[in-house]
């Protein structure tokens, strides 16, 4: 059982910063397989990135170029770093860490982003 913790969220004017933290009460590595996802008020939860346990990173078309996911194995933690907000990005969002062998699927608590002025 991997329990996850987010952190980072707030308010953020557009074009403004933020960085999401995924804290895991074990390791991260394979066959695990982190990811971001985030979920709209009276939207389904999307697919935000994700990334491979050699860095290969993926990500939601509508977030390239402004958002990085990375992960630290050492500290068992991984991270959103989310540029040029847009309001469009308001959302709770869920950190995920897949089994890949299993196909089961952890979540975080989430963690809610606006995006406002």
């Amino acid at each position: 059982q991997v329990h996850l913790v987010e952190s980072g969220g707030g308010l953020v004017e557009p074009g403004g910063s933020l960085r999401l933290s995924c804290a895991a009460s074990e390791s991260i590595s394979s066959p695990y397989m982190p990811a971001w996802f985030r979920q709209a008020p009276g939207k389904q939860r999307e697919f935000v990135a994700s990334i491979t346990s050699v860095g290969i990173p993926n990500y939601l078309t509508a977030v390239k170029g402004r958002f990085t996911i990375s992960r630290d194995t050492t500290q068992n933690t991984f991270y959103l770093q989310m540029n040029s907000l847009k309001p469009e990005d308001t959302a709770l969002y869920y950190c995920n860490v897949k089994n890949l062998r299993t196909g089961y699927n952890y979540w975080g608590q989430g963690t809610q982003v606006t995006v406002s002025s």
